[in-house]
């Protein structure tokens, strides 16, 4: 069976899905997946160099923020 954002196995109840992949140097961009949604990669074009995070509420899984931080430059 296919799970949400392809993890291996399902979650528990009351837990929400998300699977979250490193990028590698600018050859492979990063990406997050959150409840079956791709909230951030290379071919939505909204990653950037350094850390991407995504804002997610807790208690609803509204998606209210993604953002990233270039580490490098300071």
């Amino acid at each position: 069976p296919r799970h949400k954002c392809g993890n291996q196995k399902s979650c528990p109840k009351n837990y929400f899905a998300f699977k979250i992949v490193s990028g590698a140097a600018n050859v492979v961009g990063p990406s997050i997946c959150f409840e079956d949604l791709v909230l951030m990669s290379s071919i939505k074009n909204n990653v950037g160099r350094g850390l991407n995070i995504a804002l997610v509420n807790g208690t609803t899984g509204q998606l209210l923020k993604t953002d990233s931080f270039d580490m490098y430059s300071g």
